[in-house]
């Protein structure tokens, strides 16, 4: 049984309609727009909401759990392979939008990743069978609930998932602190897969022949690189803002010719 803990994480569950068997709520908890639709799809769903002493809701979990811990079913966090991230993107028509993490091993790291890449629309997330960081309770904790919604696949090996990537025309930009490109003035738009490499090694030499372009974060401090989840936010959110920037302006050209 999976003990969770937040707020905003019990919430997801919810909403993902993850089976829950009661909820612990701490006594005299300030109620706000996200306790109260905690309450509310708890009441639809049937499941129990007991009101308990905040003392014994820090014996369910070490993580910060805000007055909120729900009993679930053990989720095993919802692995996927490639293929299967790749096949639902086919069936969609849509052009995918990866991140590999290269041996990304701090898990508080790999659930910020997961929250920003909720918001920011990735596809999916590839990551190492060894030596990284997995789906646990504290990953969900730190996504804020994104861990229900957002795929990830293990894999045995990053470069051979590399190359099953490009087989279907996804462009390999792998994130490097001594690239000569900067990422805001790279391309990219359509079918990518971002690379980031684990705290302070960055990515690995091979992983890195294996992406078409390197692109850096400008530094103008003391410090050389940011931390990882970071990094990727800022990443992925170019991205994006490169992808509706091409919306808008196609949508204006068919605007035009229609006129």
């Amino acid at each position: 049984m999976d003990r969770v803990g937040g707020r905003n994480t019990v919430l997801e569950a919810l909403i993902a309609k993850r089976k829950i068997y009661k909820i612990f709520v701490a006594s005299g908890i300030d109620e706000n727009d996200v306790t109260r639709r905690i309450f509310s799809l708890a009441r639809e769903q049937k499941v129990p909401v007991i009101r308990v002493d905040k003392k014994y809701l820090n014996t369910l979990t070490s993580t910060r759990h805000q007055g909120v811990v729900a009993l679930c079913a053990e989720h095993g966090y919802g692995y996927t392979d490639i293929e299967e991230i790749l096949r639902k993107l086919k069936e969609g028509g849509k052009a995918p939008f990866l991140l590999i993490l290269d041996e990304l091993e701090d898990p508080h790291n790999l659930g910020a990743i997961l929250r920003s890449a909720d918001g920011a629309g990735v596809d999916g997330i590839i990551i190492p069978k060894r030596h990284s960081a997995g789906l646990t309770p504290v990953v969900a904790k730190v996504s804020a609930g994104a861990i229900e919604y957002v795929q990830v696949a293990r894999v045995v090996n990053i470069a051979t998932a590399i190359h099953r990537l490009k087989d279907d025309g996804i462009r390999i930009i792998g994130a490097s602190e001594d690239a000569k490109n900067v990422y805001f003035e790279v391309d990219m738009r359509g079918a990518v897969a971002l690379v980031i490499g684990g705290e302070g090694r960055g990515i690995r030499r091979l992983v890195k022949e294996k992406c078409d372009l390197l692109v850096r974060i400008p530094m103008r401090g003391h410090i050389s690189c940011l931390n990882a989840s970071v990094a990727t936010s800022l990443l992925i959110y170019e991205k994006l803002r490169q992808d509706i920037f091409q919306s808008i302006k196609s949508d204006e050209r068919g605007g035009q010719r229609s006129t």
